[in-house]
């Protein structure tokens, strides 16, 4: 399992970042990202501290731990410029909060953060096929999730993404240690989708191509 959506107490998460990596490897993860919630009022003191734990970690166990932030419910004009900033922090995966139907995100978030060019729209919503056709041009990675209420337009971002050749990843968003899945629970949450096991291993590479352009 790579997993590159999670979240520690470092914003509203339950486990320290050490905790999460931890109970990650010990499920037999190969790789997760530390992608706390972020404003302009936070990200410069997340993702520094993020850095360094992940850079402790990574010296002593053998899952990668992936220094990254998300983007959450900020106005879309600051997507772009607080992107490079992450980048700059030394964030690694930027991912965005997408327009997920259970949650007040600003309209228009799904199309600046695909033109920003960031990692990963997390639960995009009922993202148009504009939108996908746009994240494909842009290498934009489409997610599909275990988070309950987030994930109820999964079959529909599956549906969209494979209509346009855009790319997929899954990741759990997780907030607490139960949300951290198993390979076969995984599958199921992809079959769920509409998908098969072979787009769910496509998912897998996406997600190796993210880490191949790490740092």
């Amino acid at each position: 399992m790579i997993d590159l959506h999670t979240h520690s107490l470092l914003s509203d998460g339950e486990l320290l970042p050490a905790e999460l990596v931890r109970r990650a490897a010990v499920a037999g993860y190969q790789a997760v990202g530390i992608t706390d919630h972020a404003d302009s009022s936070n990200l410069d003191w997340i993702i520094p501290r993020i850095v360094q734990v992940c850079r402790d970690l990574n010296n002593y166990w053998p899952v990668q731990a992936i220094p990254g932030v998300e983007l959450t419910h900020i106005p879309p004009e600051l997507i772009a410029p607080l992107t490079v900033q992450a980048r700059k922090l030394g964030a690694q995966v930027i991912v965005v909060h997408g327009e997920t139907v259970v949650e007040p995100v600003p309209p228009g978030t799904n199309r600046m953060a695909i033109e920003a060019g960031v990692d990963i729209l997390a639960h995009p919503g009922l993202i148009t096929e504009e939108e996908v056709r746009w994240a494909r041009q842009k290498g934009v990675c489409l997610e599909i999730t275990s988070r309950k209420g987030h994930s109820l337009t999964n079959g529909h971002v599956a549906r969209l993404a494979q209509k346009v050749g855009a790319s997929l990843v899954l990741n759990t968003d997780s907030h607490a240690p139960d949300d951290l899945l198993s390979p076969e629970k995984a599958l199921a949450i992809a079959l769920g989708a509409g998908l098969t096991k072979e787009d769910f291993e496509g998912m897998l590479r996406n997600s190796r191509q993210i880490l191949s352009r790490l740092k």
